[in-house]
C-alpha cells in the first residue's frame, strides 16, 4: 500500500496483517478524493487546510492520503491493539495525533473537523451510533463532509443530522458521501 497521490505521493504504508482490518483499496481511495475533489455537490475545498478526523482508522491510509493532498491536520481514532501498533508507524512524523479509543466513546472533542472518514468493522450496525456521538460531542463542523465505508449489501440508515450527496460501490464497499446539515 502507498498513498496514491499530492505531496507524500508513493510513500509507503504498512499494512495491517489482521483478519479483522480491511484496509481500503488503492482504487477506492483513489474514487474517493477524486469525488472530494471534483464534486460539485460537496464544494471547491473539501481537502485542502481542513481538519480531517479518520475514525475506524486502520491503517490510516485515508487521513494520510488527506494530509497529501493539503489537509490541514488529522486525527486517527482506532481501538484494534494490532491495528493500533501499526498505524502509529504509519502516522509518524506527519505530526498526527492517534486516539486509542472506540468510536463510540470518545468524548467531547479538542476542536470539530471538517471531513470525516468512517470505515466501521461490516455488518455491526456501527455507523448511525458512532455518527450521533461524533455529533453530539462537538467532532463535526457545521457543513463537515462525512465519507462513510460499509459493505455494499449492508443497509445503512443515517442520522436525521446528515444528508446523503452521492453514493458509489467499489468492490465489496459501498461509499456514502453526506454532509452535515446546518446545526
Amino acid at each position: 500500500m502507498r498513498i496514491i497521490g499530492g505531496q507524500f505521493r508513493g510513500k509507503k504504508i504498512l499494512p495491517v496483517l489482521s483478519e479483522h482490518t480491511r484496509p481500503t483499496a488503492d482504487r477506492t481511495r483513489e474514487m474517493v478524493f477524486n469525488i472530494l475533489s471534483h464534486n460539485p455537490a460537496l464544494g471547491p475545498q473539501t481537502i485542502v487546510d481542513k481538519r480531517v478526523l479518520d475514525v475506524c482508522a486502520g491503517t490510516g491510509a485515508m487521513g494520510l492520503e488527506a494530509l497529501s493532498r493539503g489537509a490541514k491536520s488529522a486525527t486517527f481514532a482506532e481501538n484494534n491493539p494490532e491495528s493500533l501498533k501499526i498505524l502509529k508507524k504509519n502516522v509518524e512524523g506527519f505530526g498526527a495525533d492517534v486516539i486509542a479509543q472506540d468510536a463510540r466513546h470518545l468524548g467531547q472533542a479538542p476542536h470539530p473537523f471538517d471531513l470525516i472518514f468512517l470505515d466501521p468493522p461490516y455488518g455491526q450496525d456501527l455507523v448511525s451510533p458512532i455518527l450521533s456521538r461524533l455529533f453530539s460531542e462537538g467532532w463535526l463542523t457545521p457543513q463537515a463532509v462525512v465519507v462513510i465505508e460499509v459493505e455494499k449489501k449492508e443497509s445503512v440508515t443515517l442520522p436525521p443530522f446528515l444528508s446523503v450527496l452521492t453514493e458509489r460501490s467499489s468492490g465489496r464497499a459501498k461509499l456514502i458521501f453526506a454532509r452535515v446539515q446546518e446545526f
